[in-house]
């Protein structure tokens, strides 16, 4: 879809409102949320554990298109080349940890339904 460069690389070449209107947020707060999610994914593999096989920002990039685009589970496993658990897991990893920092309250798939211009902050 996005050829060889990460899906995530591909979004932030586009301008702000773009950028935005794909998957929901700003790339200010995409980039605090990756923050956020690499403290946490540290945290979680402090000392040894199985690395995702995905990037922390395509984890990212994955659950925010997950909510904003209505796309599914089994679409987005096969669009990261990863098994629809994993894209679960994924999401609600990210769900989680970026419920537990407190610093984002985001609504998730319901919510932006019912508000789409609503950015997860």
């Amino acid at each position: 879809m996005f050829g060889s460069l990460k899906r995530y690389e591909t979004a932030l070449k586009l301008n702000e409102q773009e950028f935005k209107q794909t998957i929901g947020v700003k790339k200010e707060t995409f980039n605090t949320m990756i923050e956020t999610l690499t403290l946490a994914y540290q945290a979680k593999h402090k000392r040894r554990g199985r690395h995702a096989k995905l990037s922390i920002q395509d984890m990212l990039f994955m659950t925010l298109k997950y909510w904003r685009q209505h796309v599914t589970q089994l679409e987005l496993s096969r669009e990261f080349q990863v098994g629809e658990a994993t894209t679960h897991d994924v999401i609600v990893w990210v769900e989680n940890s970026l419920k537990k920092s407190k610093k984002f309250k985001p609504l998730g798939r319901e919510a932006l339904l019912e508000h789409p211009e609503t950015e997860i902050t």
